[in-house]
């Protein structure tokens, strides 16, 4: 299967920089759920995350920074359900 989702986050700094800016690394996923299992990781570490589908995946999805919460509140919801559904 190809990758067809990404998902961006902000580096964090470290030492001095000449010039301000925001280094970045990208991460590739097969499906929508790793990519929100790892967006869910790097928000939780307080980085800045953005995604999205990688061309020339249709429809075109593109999730910026903030948006990203909501576009993991559907995954968070069912993992709490399948959570909850367990321990009753």
């Amino acid at each position: 299967m190809r990758h067809t989702w990404y998902v961006t986050f902000e580096v964090q700094r470290r030492g001095m920089l000449p010039k301000p800016r925001h280094p970045r690394l990208t991460k590739t996923f097969e499906t929508e759920k790793e990519a929100k299992l790892f967006a869910k990781e790097k928000l939780d570490e307080g980085l800045v995350v953005t995604a999205g589908t990688l061309n020339p995946h249709r429809p075109k999805q593109i999730i910026p920074s903030s948006a990203v919460s909501i576009w993991l509140g559907g995954a968070l919801d069912q993992s709490a359900d399948r959570s909850n559904s367990r321990s009753d």
